[in-house]
């Protein structure tokens, strides 16, 4: 079995044992390397030909986003996941390392002091990306670093209508994401009309502080206004509602129109916020006359939900494979039969308002 080979990089040497005797104690993953700093890690590349390159944000001499720089220029192919902390700084700094072409981020445990819960932390956060990108990214074929190009694989017919389309006019449009989602939501979101008839709930698997900046970017390029929900929260047409990270999102109907609400019940697929959790509320609430969406993600999340969704009369579309950074969240709802159809990112928007005319402004929110 070809092992998924890991160059480690991080200013601290706590971090960087910790994390390689993490990685270490998989089977499938070898770590061939760790460096200081981005300069080391760049110097490293050709001779360790990594899968995977484990990126810290700040560094001396040549910090993660400055190195990020360097590899989607000399290294275009080759997938980096950062380490970020859990401030406000370090959110932004995340952001603008996804912008600059980071797969994936994970955050520093927040007690180093305990190395076992720090370790526990990397192992649950860290190896779940790496092969599930290593599996996406196709750059395991022993190429050269900076030549390798993906391997071919096979990916399920664009437009694959796996069932009829609902004949339910929706009445909330639900989106779920995880890796991959704040640059698939900066793509689909912005496509969306400003006088989108239905309100649009989202699940992004990010933690506290990450969603909220998520919501304030993506709110400067939409016509839609998008905000991190608050439970009270009026649900209604023209706004974008985003789950908070550590709460579920769940809708409730009152004498006022339909409310967030937000909560810390148990995770669901080990998530918190959990897509299962808005789209089985949502359905509940607009009696199945919902829309569902589920885009790019590691993992099941959103496939139940999904199943949900359509038994309830609504419809259910996912991202296609080659669009998608991570085929986990979309491949499990496809697979378990609840998509009408398979589609590339930049085609979600218009098949979006295909399915939600103007008529529905009229009617019950």
């Amino acid at each position: 079995m070809n092992r998924i080979k890991v160059l480690v990089v991080d200013d601290s040497v706590v971090v960087r044992r910790l994390v390689s005797d993490v990685l270490g104690e998989d089977q499938r993953i070898e770590v061939v390397g760790a460096a200081a700093n981005g300069k080391i890690a760049l110097a490293k590349i050709p001779a360790l030909n990594p899968d995977i390159i484990t990126l810290d944000i700040e560094m001396p001499e040549m910090d993660g986003l400055e190195t990020l720089r360097h590899l989607r220029r000399d290294h275009p192919l080759l997938p980096a996941i950062m380490f970020s902390t859990l401030s406000e700084r370090g959110a932004k700094a995340t952001f603008e390392a996804l912008d600059l072409g980071a797969r994936d981020y994970v955050t520093k445990p927040a007690n180093v002091g305990s190395v076992q819960a720090s370790m526990a932390s990397i192992r649950e956060q860290l190896i779940p990306r790496i092969v599930s990108l290593a599996a996406s990214s196709g750059r395991r074929s022993g190429a050269s670093a900076s030549t390798a190009l993906p391997a071919p694989r096979p990916a399920a017919p664009v437009g694959l209508v796996t069932r009829a389309r609902a004949t339910i006019t929706p009445r909330v449009l639900l989106i779920g994401v995880s890796t991959g989602g704040p640059q698939a939501l900066a793509t689909l979101l912005p496509m969306l009309p400003a006088d989108l008839p239905v309100p649009v709930l989202v699940v992004q698997h990010m933690p506290p502080v990450f969603t909220r900046l998520l919501a304030d970017r993506l709110d400067g390029v939409c016509g839609l206004a998008v905000s991190e929900a608050v439970s009270g929260d009026a649900v209604e047409a023209g706004r974008v509602l985003i789950a908070p990270g550590d709460h579920h999102l769940r809708v409730r109907r009152g004498p006022h129109g339909v409310r967030a609400v937000l909560d810390q019940g148990t995770p669901e697929n080990f998530c918190r916020p959990a897509v299962d959790v808005l789209f089985r509320s949502a359905v509940e609430t607009y009696e199945g006359a919902c829309l569902a969406v589920v885009l790019t993600g590691m993992g099941s999340d959103g496939a139940r939900g999904a199943g949900a969704v359509v038994a309830a009369g609504g419809e259910v579309l996912a991202q296609d494979e080659r669009s998608s950074v991570v085929w986990g969240m979309p491949g499990a709802t496809a697979a378990a039969g609840h998509a009408s159809a398979l589609l590339p990112l930049d085609q979600i928007a218009r098949a979006i308002t295909s399915r939600i005319t103007p008529a529905v402004a009229g009617r019950r929110p």
